[in-house]
C-alpha cells in the first residue's frame, strides 16, 4: 500500500499540544507550529482500525498485557534492530520520560550527580532535578559539523558518587546515530566506573538511510548489565498520546530495582488503547515505516538545498536520525533572546528554542519537519523573507 504523506490534517481544535497551545507557549497563534515532536501525519490506518474493532466491544476495563504484546516487541526489535530481547526482561511504563524519571530515582541517590550530555532533550534536565539530584554536564563536542561525545572530559569529571549516565540515543536534539565504537569506548568508562547507562533510544527506529542504530544493551552481555534501555513506537508511529513505552534490563538486580518504583508509583496497569497500538505497530508497520523514512530524508534534502540556496547564513546540522532539525543560527547575529523574538515574531514559525537543551544550545532552533512538504515550504519562506529583512 502507497501512503500519502503530503496530505495536510487540520489538528487545531482537537487540544492537540502542537497546535492549540500555540498562544500560551508563543505568545500569538500566528505561528506554524514546528515544535512538539509528534508528526503531523495520520496515524497508519492500521493502528487506528485495530483500536477501532476493540472499541466495538462495550466494557474498557482493566486490561492484562498477553503474550502477544511481549511477542511483537520481541519480533520487532529482533527483526529491525538485531537485539535479542527476552520477555523477562520487559517492564512496562506510561513513557519514556515517567521511566528517565523513575530509573533516576531507583538508581541514584539524592544530592548526588547525575551525567547527562548538553544539548540534550530538555526533559533530561528536569528528571533529575526532580528527584533531588544534581546535573553533571558532558557537553558534546561540535567538529566541522557533527557532534562527538567527548571522553576525556568524561573522565576528568567522575567522582565514586556519579552512579547513572542518561544516554540519548539516537539524540534529541543533534540527530547523532551514535556508532558502534563510540558507544564501547562510552560503556567502557561506566563499566569501569561502576555507572549505570540510562538509554533513551525512543528514536531508534527513525534512523535515516545510509546510518544503522545499535542498542547499547546488545553490545555486550557485560555492557547490557548496566544499561537500563528505555523504548517506545509513540514517536515512530505517531501514538505519543497513547502514553505507552516499555523499559528492557536484563540485569535482574536492576529490573527489580525499577519494577519496585513502577510498582509503588502505581503505574504499572497501562492504557488499552496503547497495549493495542503497540501491538498492531509492532506487528504490521514494517512497510509504512519505510515509506515514512524515505519522506522525511526528503524533508532534510529539501531543507539543506533550500537553505545552502537562499538562507546560506544558516546551516543544518547534518542529521543521521530522527526528525529533527537542529539549526545552527550563530551567524544571524542576534543575542538569545533576539533569536528566539526573530522566529516568533519575524519568521513566524514556532520552534524550540536551542537554550532549553543547556549548554551548546545558544543560536540554535530545533525544528520539527515531519510533516507534509507544503508546510515545510511555506515555513522556510516565511524565515528567508525574515532573515532577508534583517
Amino acid at each position: 500500500m502507497r501512503y500519502n504523506f503530503d496530505e495536510i490534517v487540520d489538528r487545531t481544535g482537537t487540544d492537540c499540544f502542537k497546535y492549540d497551545y500555540r498562544k500560551e507557549y508563543f505568545g500569538t497563534e500566528d505561528v506554524i507550529p514546528m515544535w512538539v515532536a509528534d508528526m503531523d501525519f495520520k496515524t497508519p490506518d492500521f493502528i487506528l482500525e485495530a483500536i477501532r474493532k476493540r472499541t466495538e466491544h462495550e466494557i474498557l476495563g482493566y486490561t492484562i498485557r498477553s503474550d502477544t504484546f511481549f511477542n511483537t516487541i520481541i519480533k520487532w526489535y529482533k527483526k529491525r534492530q538485531q537485539w535479542e530481547i527476552e520477555k523477562e526482561w520487559i517492564v512496562y511504563t506510561p513513557g519514556v520520560v515517567p521511566a528517565l524519571y523513575l530509573a533516576v530515582k531507583a538508581f541514584s541517590e539524592e544530592k548526588k550527580k547525575v551525567i547527562i550530555q548538553p544539548p540534550v532533550y530538555h526533559p533530561f534536565f528536569s528528571v533529575i532535578r526532580s528527584n533531588q539530584r544534581r546535573i553533571l554536564e558532558n557537553p558534546l563536542m561540535l567538529v566541522d559539523g557533527r557532534y562527538y561525545f567527548d571522553f576525556e572530559d568524561l573522565k576528568n569529571k567522575l567522582t565514586p558518587e556519579v552512579k547513572v549516565l542518561l544516554l540519548c540515543h539516537p539524540h534529541n536534539p543533534v540527530g547523532r546515530a551514535w556508532e558502534r565504537k563510540e558507544l564501547i569506548e562510552l560503556a567502557e568508562i561506566c563499566l569501569k566506573n561502576n555507572i549505570i547507562i540510562l538509554s533513551d533510544e525512543i528514536h531508534s527506529d527513525l534512523v535515516l538511510p545510509g546510518f544503522k542504530h545499535e542498542p547499547v544493551a546488545s553490545l555486550s552481555e557485560e555492557i547490557a548489565n548496566i544499561t537500563v534501555t528505555c523504548i517506545a513506537p509513540s514517536k515512530t508511529f505517531n501514538l505519543a498520546g497513547l502514553s505507552t513505552a516499555v523499559v528492557v534490563i536484563s540485569n535482574p538486580e536492576l529490573r527489580k530495582r525499577f519494577s519496585f518504583e513502577v510498582e509503588n508509583s502505581h503505574l504499572w496497569i497501562g492504557n488499552i488503547f496503547g497495549k493495542i497500538a503497540l501491538e498492531s505497530a509492532y506487528s504490521e508497520g514494517e512497510d509504512w515505516l519505510t515509506q515514512l523514512l524515505d519522506y522525511i530524508r526528503g524533508n532534510f534534502n529539501m531543507l539543506t538545498d533550500y537553505l545552502n540556496t537562499h538562507i546560506p547564513d544558516i546551516k543544518l546540522i547534518q542529521p543521521e536520525a530522527t526528525y529533527l532539525a537542529w539549526l545552527d543560527m550563530r551567524n544571524l547575529g542576534l543575542g538569545k533572546k533576539e533569536l528566539s523574538e526573530f522566529m516568533i515574531k519575524k519568521a513566524r514559525i514556532g520552534c524550540n528554542d536551542g537554550q532549553t537543551f543547556g549548554s551548546g544550545g545558544e543560536g540554535f532552533q530545533r525544528m520539527n519537519i515531519a510533516c507534509p512538504k507544503q508546510i515545510l515550504i511555506q515555513a522556510l519562506d516565511q524565515l528567508k523573507d525574515a532573515v532577508h529583512q534583517l
